[in-house]
């Protein structure tokens, strides 16, 4: 998959998965999910855990590396590029 549409898809199942409502369009690849951004919180940030695990087979552990992949779009479809087992 292309990393333009694994953009996409991630955003499309955030929006899907926290049930937000905004539309992929509104979501900026480098935009903050937490706090000024998108405005997530901590419950959203063990959503987004959850969402990795079942869409892409990635676990995380550690709640340090969370708070550095949980960061934006980029940094996500960075982490997923490189670790994701589905």
């Amino acid at each position: 998959m292309e990393t333009a549409e694994l953009k996409e898809n991630l955003k499309k199942q955030i929006i899907q998965f926290l049930n937000l409502s905004v539309t992929p369009a509104e979501i900026k690849d480098d935009e903050p999910l937490f706090g000024e951004g998108l405005g997530l919180d901590s419950i959203d940030s063990i959503e987004l855990i959850v969402l990795l695990g079942r869409e892409y087979g990635i676990t995380i552990q550690d709640p340090k590396e969370g708070r550095k992949i949980l960061v934006d779009i980029n940094t996500m479809v960075a982490y997923i590029e490189q670790h994701r087992t589905k």
